[in-house]
């Protein structure tokens, strides 16, 4: 076994609370739910399960299993009908889960999400005792998206959004996302039958998302463009996230067993987060964004401050004080996300000024932070 093998059996070994993400492509085919791919997923879970792990599944194909029960109807294109199709589809979802999981005397639990339910710091606490009590009784708790009510501009992005959520509320180790692809490529497989799968990623900088596709799943929302925003989402978190491929023969096990399957975005140095951070990062839609100075830059990347006025060079949207907001550096790249300790109105007035100088520009003395590091995420 090689070197690059071994780390990956060592890496994955060692974890013990996981959530698993299965796309819509994985669990369905042209006539709707693959059970027999869903039922052999579910014995590799319980054989995880078995290895006192504790599991989490986010799980895609409430539309699709939908649309397997109305074939009448083509492609839906509105929020209206997915909503529809989610509401047909859900239970059906349920119920194979279900029983193929009793065949290895494991419980599951529906835990419905929408974004805008945990944008209140109470819910999302709530949801995180919910996932939690779940999990000490060793039920698997099976997560999607509540697409039958969530409004569409409030929407996860997909659900590979939504498992990053769901990582730092159960406070697992490592995301495992089944695709329809095994793993990030140099070039897309599906147009280049030359492509190389790459094992390993450490950085995920622009070479790294130039790679992915703009091309999204059969069946599902999500792409490998949204796969590298949730990899780098998470792995700025301090955890890893794995890409493999849903119809791999034993995926699971295989992962465990340290073979060279799919790829690894490893955080590198980034330490866990944990606390109200996660919530700001993944729950609290973006309502604006500030360009900031290098000297500012450097000051939040490499020595933990807050974001002062004096490095503020320039602001977008129209938000209040309280709202989460991007941190840009001067070649535009989203360095951080944080709450505002002041209005966009505010905020640009008083752009570039030193503390001593707000009151004068604003005619009161407010706080002398744009964003406090403690509300500060980097990306």
């Amino acid at each position: 076994m090689d070197t690059r093998a071994l780390h990956q059996r060592r890496f994955l070994q060692s974890i013990r609370r996981i959530v698993i993400k299965i796309g819509s492509a994985v669990l369905t085919d042209q006539k709707g739910l693959d059970t027999r791919i869903i039922e052999d997923l579910c014995s590799q879970v319980a054989c995880l399960k078995n290895g006192n792990r504790e599991v989490t599944l986010v799980s895609s194909g409430a539309i699709a299993a939908g649309m397997g029960k109305m074939l009448e109807l083509t492609s839906p294109k509105t929020v209206p009908d997915k909503q529809a199709l989610a509401a047909i589809g859900q239970g059906r979802l349920m119920q194979v889960y279900e029983e193929a999981f009793e065949k290895f005397g494991l419980r599951i639990a529906q835990i419905l999400i929408t974004r805008e339910g945990l944008v209140s710091r109470h819910r999302y606490v709530n949801a995180k005792n919910t996932l939690k009590t779940l999990l000490q009784w060793g039920v698997i708790p099976i997560v999607n998206e509540n697409d039958t009510v969530s409004t569409e501009e409030l929407q996860f992005t997909d659900n590979d959004a939504l498992a990053v959520l769901i990582v730092n509320l159960v406070e697992a180790e490592a995301l495992i996302c089944l695709s329809d692809v095994d793993g990030l490529y140099d070039r897309d497989p599906r147009e280049d039958p030359d492509a190389h799968r790459i094992p390993e990623v450490y950085k995920i900088d622009q070479s790294v998302i130039g790679l992915a596709s703009e091309n999204h799943g059969r069946a599902g929302r999500g792409g490998m463009k949204s796969k590298i925003e949730a990899a780098r989402m998470l792995t700025a978190c301090g955890v890893p996230m794995v890409i493999a491929g849903g119809h791999t023969e034993g995926v699971l096990k295989r992962l465990f067993s340290g073979e060279d399957l799919g790829t690894i975005f490893y955080p590198g140095e980034r330490r866990r987060i944990y606390g109200r951070k996660p919530w700001i990062a993944f729950t609290l839609a973006r309502q604006g964004s500030v360009d900031i100075d290098r000297g500012a830059a450097k000051a939040i990347l490499e020595q933990g401050k807050s974001l002062l006025p004096v490095g503020v060079k320039r602001v977008e949207g129209n938000f209040d004080a309280g709202a989460c907001i991007v941190v840009r550096n001067g070649s535009g790249e989203e360095i951080a996300v944080g709450l505002t300790g002041y209005s966009s109105q505010d905020l640009s007035r008083i752009c570039g000024c030193h503390t001593g100088e707000i009151y004068d520009r604003l005619g009161y003395q407010g706080v002398i932070e744009v964003i406090h590091r403690d509300n500060m995420v980097i990306l």
